[in-house]
């Protein structure tokens, strides 16, 4: 009920001696009657909080109380007339200052009354409002019998609350995409907020978007779904929280369902994966896999490796890998020497960006990504092995989630990652310990213009330009560099020394 509608019961005789008419059309969600000095920590907004006044006996008590009910954001307060004979001023003046709507109840009129209406009143909204929901949920459960997609269903109840509403995989992949796709900035946002909000639901930075958690808050973030419905959820009435919990049960029966789909699908990854892996390629048994898990096993194939750095997780990078595969075509993910293996069809980079976006997600732990370039069936075990080089230099680079492609494994970063760490490590020690001591007494700046230098393919002025200093200043540098490391930039096997040194730090 609304406050407009308590006003206008002229059996009550309630006069309204504080409010507008925005105030009137507050709604009223309970009744409270108190007289406590300090009603708030029995509140919780909405309610209509009746008082006869007891609680006065000076000005100030009249602050404490009517500040409390502020803070508390009731509907209104029901004064009673009976105490004073009337609404004292001060009372009247307070509620002005906080903006709490003030009614006053005459002596001839009981508490009780106005208690009863409104109990009566709000209990036979909150059963219009249970036959809605029922009658809803009715409609929603026979359209899931009847098949109805999830996108189907999605923007059913967009329009009956009129918001948009869209379901995504923690990879940002659309499995009901609304109207139109959302930008790409406001889908990491959705993606970003979904992954590292303290509690769920959440509201997105920017542009307002709710999002939810499909399935048990005990599942990892990073290998769920979420529902997002545009605009900020403590903004909606109670109708539209509840058909958006219906949509969020509703896309967790259809991922269930999906997921028992890509279980049966499992074993034939496995059985296409295990024929890669021993060089199968030419037997007729692994293109009859590749048919059957929805893959055209005449197109070229990329192969895609991942893994944490710890031991045990198998099983949760494989189903990063499904979500993340899934972006380009039927996802053909198993397991193989403990590591999650995708084959996958078409353009890779899609691939990196999916699995870009679960970043926020892996706090604590580190996903390694290697990823080959596209083959044909003859040539998949060589991928797998491209893959596996490529995940093993992933491990090094910085980041939680850290995908390197075939393109980086054929330079000189694949020779450095095949070299024992502790090899690596003495060897760039080694070369570079004189520069680096050198800067850290002096901070003279040596090994930034030595990258700087090398980086500039040893042009003098290049290198000045990056560095904003005088030429004359970076040769003076490079010449430390030389005395200090016994090596000479214009000696290419020297540069080559250092070169390496730099990248094995």
């Amino acid at each position: 009920m609304l406050l407009r509608d308590l006003v206008g019961r002229p059996d009550l005789k309630l006069r309204l001696l504080h409010g507008d008419a925005a105030a009137l059309e507050r709604p009223v969600r309970w009744v409270y009657t108190t007289d406590l000095p300090d009603p708030g920590r029995y509140l919780s907004g909405g309610e209509l909080v009746i008082s006869g006044l007891v609680w006065r006996t000076a000005e100030a008590d009249t602050e404490r109380f009517v500040g409390a009910l502020a803070r508390a954001k009731v509907a209104a307060l029901a004064a009673g007339a009976a105490v004073f004979h009337g609404i004292p001023d001060d009372v009247v003046e307070a509620c002005r200052r906080h903006d709490v709507p003030l009614l006053e109840v005459p002596e001839e009129v009981s508490f009780a009354a106005v208690t009863e209406y409104v109990v009566g009143s709000v209990t036979a909204a909150r059963g219009d409002r249970l036959a809605v929901t029922v009658g809803r949920q009715r409609q929603l459960l026979a359209a899931v019998a009847s098949g109805l997609g999830l996108d189907e269903l999605t923007a059913q109840v967009g329009a009956a609350i009129g918001l948009t509403c869209r379901v995504f995989t923690a990879t940002g992949r659309a499995l009901a995409a609304g109207p139109e796709p959302l930008p790409p900035a406001e889908l990491d946002a959705a993606v970003r907020t979904f992954l590292t909000a303290d509690r769920l639901p959440a509201v997105t930075p920017g542009p307002a978007r709710t999002v939810f958690p499909v399935g048990p808050s005990s599942e990892l973030r990073p290998t769920s779904w979420f529902v997002a419905v545009d605009g900020a959820r403590p903004d909606w009435d109670q109708e539209t929280v509840e058909a958006v919990g219906e949509l969020v049960a509703i896309a967790a029966l259809d991922r269930a369902r999906r997921s028992e789909g890509l279980r049966l699908a499992r074993d034939i990854a496995d059985d296409a994966i295990a024929l890669v892996a021993e060089g199968a390629g030419e037997r007729p048994e692994l293109p009859v896999r590749l048919r059957q898990a929805g893959l055209d096993p005449s197109a070229p194939l990329a192969v895609a490796v991942a893994g944490f750095s710890g031991p045990g997780r198998v099983e949760t990078a494989r189903s990063v890998l499904v979500d993340a595969a899934a972006h380009l075509g039927p996802p053909v993910v198993g397991t193989h020497e403990g590591l999650a293996v995708a084959l996958v069809p078409g353009d890779t980079a899609v691939l990196d960006a999916a699995l870009a976006r679960l970043e926020p997600g892996f706090a604590s732990e580190k996903l390694a990504v290697g990823v080959s370039r596209p083959a044909a069936l003859a040539a998949l075990t060589g991928a797998l092995q491209e893959a596996v080089h490529a995940r093993t230099l992933a491990q090094q680079r910085p980041g939680a989630v850290a995908v390197v492609t075939a393109s980086e494994v054929t330079s000189h970063v694949a020779l450095l990652a095949a070299v024992p760490d502790d090899v690596r490590r003495t060897f760039a020690d080694r070369v570079l310990r004189p520069v680096l001591a050198y800067d850290e007494r002096n901070a003279a700046g040596l090994l930034e213009t030595l990258e700087a230098f090398l980086d500039c393919s040893g042009s003098w002025s290049r290198a000045a330009e990056r560095l904003h200093l005088h030429v004359n200043t970076v040769r003076y540098r490079i010449g430390r560099v030389e005395e200090l490391t016994g090596r000479s930039l214009a000696d290419f096997p020297d540069r080559v020394d250092l070169f390496l040194a730099l990248r094995s730090r």
